[in-house]
Parts: structure tokens; C-alpha cells; sequence
């Protein structure tokens, strides 16, 4: 195990709040965790940074992270989708370990980028898929490799939210093309095409081609200021897909889906069994054997079940925050124990790939292959 680790950490909202609130209960709940000094904290509003960083417990605060990169053992990059790149392969390039957000990047050059980046450092690079370190997924996941479902035939997907539903919510950089690089496919679809190459990406194979469909129902929205801004990014997306093996996936999001707030729902069916997750009951799988006429509910709480030991006794939930915790606890660890961490930069860019090919496959109006090196 490494000394204690220096991070510094880009962004103090959202995201912000959430890794930091994780990093703060590593200690209590993880007692092998890597020790974490909660160093810099990276913004540009110098006054409600300082505020954040006294209630996330940084030390330091900074406007510019090219002063930070190369001042810290891990960087975290949870700034805007553009702001992805250029702060990572620089962290990369002064030594540090770098954590960033989904999707990787704006655009398939841009991920590959970082992804070279990282193959030619000697740094652990990960990618902000969270649901990866749900304990109901890490429990099908088991299902899975161990044969449970059998052959697998099909795979689907699906991400809804509500937020923008409302033709007179505000503009935001996640509206716009060139900040973000898509809407709800990126946003939303790249944690669900990442959940199901976790899920099944042994067992079925990688996505081979697809046909993909973006619609935008909103075409400006107001600023708060009396103006409007165009939005130029996908308010929802659909995909049809093959795998490796001759599954077919089915995948779709969206943030005009009025009534869900963050429903984020796979469902796997193989030859010998199925299983569905919803992340509004995450703590819930829904698992039909091969012996079974129905589905059952599993409860995943018991102290055998994946990181449920750190947490409370069997039946006592847990929440959203708790992936943050197990995926920062994984994170760490791999660092300190020089081993590799999984979702990775390769992983995130095999993501890109597929969001690449689903926005080719709108612009031309026909299935196309997933390019593969």
C-alpha cells in the first residue's frame, strides 16, 4: 500500500459533490482504503469555490488546473464534457493518475486521444461509470459468467429522465453540441451501452453494427436573461443493435420521458434464464432461473453480497452515493496497489465507439458497422 495520496479535483458541483462526499466516507466505511488527502479543489468562481472546498474538506483551492496536474498524486477531472481532454492527457503527461467523467469525450478523435494517452503512461486511468459498482449489478454480473442465463439473445436498455421535458427549462451546456458532443445519447446512453459490455461483453461479445436515430423535440431554449440559445444536441435516441455472437440489443434514452426521474432499466434474456435492474429500486434484481415458472426479487443486502460488508446489516438499503464510495474505493486501491481499475480509458473508449457509430447511423440513415482497430 502507496503513502497517502495527494487529489485534486475539477469541478464542485454535481459531480464534484458527489466524489467528494465519497472520498470523505472512504475512512469510516473502508478502513483498507488508500489514505486520500483532499488537497485542491479546481474552479473558476472564486468565491463559491472557496465555499465548496471548506464543506467538501480541501485544503487548497485553485482557478486554473495547469496549476494543479503536476502538483498532486490523482487528478479528477469532472469538469464539462469539453473540458475533458485537455486537463487529462496533461495530468497523464505530469505523472498523475487520472479519474474522469462520462463520457469520455465530445467526440470519437478527441477519446482516442486520451486513450493514447493513457496507453502511454504508466498511470491507472478510469472512466466515471458508476452503476458499474451497484451490488445488484455485480450480483448479475456473477449470474452471468457463472452461465445462469445460458446463451444470451437479448439485450435492452433504457435511460429516462423528465428535466427537459418542459420546453421552458434553461439552456445549459449540456444543450449544446459543441460542449458536450451529444445529448441524451452521451449523457445517458453511455451509461447504458457501458452497463451492457460489462454485463454481457464476455459472454455475447462487442456490438458489431447497429441502427441509430436521434431526435431533438426542443430546438432553443431560454437563458434566464430574456434571450434564448439554439440546442444542438439530441433530446433522445434510439439504437438497434448486433452482437458478436448473434444477440440483438435494443437501446434507447431520453430526457423527455415525462414521469421518470432516473430510471435507468436493463433487461438480459438468455437461453436458460433472464434477469432485469431498474436503478430507481437498485438495491432489487429481478431473476428468472431456468427452474423458475416467474421471476423472483432478490434483495441484494446480505453481508455476502458485493460490498454490502462495509455498509449495514442485511435488509438495511443502501443509495446512488454508495457507487460512488465502492467505485472510488476500487479506483484507489488499484493505484495504491499498482494494479489495473476497470472501467478504464480502453473501456470508455470502446463506449465512444458505439456513440460514434449511433450518430453516423442517424446522419445516414442506415446501419452501420462499429469500427473496431
Amino acid at each position: 500500500m502507496t503513502e497517502e495520496l495527494t487529489v485534486g479535483v475539477l469541478g464542485y458541483r454535481f459531480m464534484g459533490k458527489a466524489h467528494s462526499n465519497a472520498l470523505a466516507r472512504l475512512p469510516m466505511f473502508f478502513p483498507d482504503a488508500p489514505d486520500v488527502d483532499r488537497h485542491t479543489l479546481v474552479g473558476r468562481d472564486e468565491a463559491a469555490l472557496a465555499e465548496a472546498a471548506d464543506r467538501f474538506g480541501f485544503s487548497q483551492v485553485e482557478t486554473d488546473w495547469r496549476d494543479v496536474v503536476d502538483e498532486v498524486d490523482v487528478f479528477y477531472n469532472l469538469g464539462p464534457n469539453h473540458l475533458h481532454a485537455e486537463p487529462s492527457i496533461a495530468a497523464l503527461e505530469a505523472g498523475a493518475h487520472v479519474f474522469c467523467e462520462k463520457p469520455l469525450a465530445p467526440t470519437l478523435a478527441e477519446a482516442e486521444e486520451m486513450y493514447e494517452a493513457a496507453q502511454s503512461s504508466n498511470r491507472v486511468a478510469g472512466c466515471a461509470f458508476n452503476y458499474r459498482f451497484v451490488p445488484a449489478i455485480r450480483y448479475a454480473k456473477g449470474l452471468i459468467d457463472d452461465g445462469e442465463l445460458g446463451q444470451i439473445h437479448h439485450v435492452r436498455g433504457r435511460y429516462l429522465q423528465d428535466w427537459l421535458a418542459d420546453p421552458d427549462a434553461e439552456w445549459s451546456w449540456r444543450n449544446s453540441k459543441e460542449l458536450a458532443g451529444s445529448g441524451a445519447l452521451g449523457d445517458l446512453g453511455a451509461h447504458t451501452l457501458d452497463l451492457a459490455r460489462f454485463l454481457v461483453g464476455d459472454a455475447a461479445g462487442d456490438l458489431t453494427r447497429l441502427s441509430g436515430h436521434l431526435r431533438t423535440f426542443v430546438d432553443e431554449r431560454p437563458t434566464g436573461d430574456g434571450e434564448t440559445k439554439p440546442v444542438t444536441v439530441d433530446d433522445a435516441y434510439t439504437a438497434q443493435a448486433e452482437y458478436e455472437n448473434g444477440a440483438v440489443g435494443t437501446f434507447e434514452a431520453s430526457r423527455f420521458a415525462t414521469g421518470h426521474k432516473n430510471d435507468h432499466t436493463i433487461e438480459i434474456h438468455g437461453s436458460e434464464g433472464s434477469l432485469e435492474f431498474s436503478l430507481e429500486r437498485l438495491n432489487e434484481l429481478e431473476y428468472k432461473s431456468s427452474e423458475s415458472r416467474g421471476y423472483e426479487t432478490i434483495l441484494v443486502t446480505d453481508g455476502s453480497d458485493p460490498y454490502i460488508d462495509h455498509w449495514w446489516p442485511p435488509g438495511h438499503v443502501i443509495g446512488w452515493e454508495h457507487t460512488f464510495v465502492h467505485e472510488n474505493y476500487e479506483f484507489l486501491s488499484a493505484i495504491a496497489e499498482g494494479e489495473e481499475f476497470h472501467p478504464s480509458f480502453a473501456d470508455a473508449y470502446e463506449v465512444q465507439r458505439v456513440l460514434d457509430a449511433i450518430e453516423r447511423s442517424d446522419e445516414r440513415g442506415e446501419w452501420v458497422e462499429v469500427d473496431r482497430d
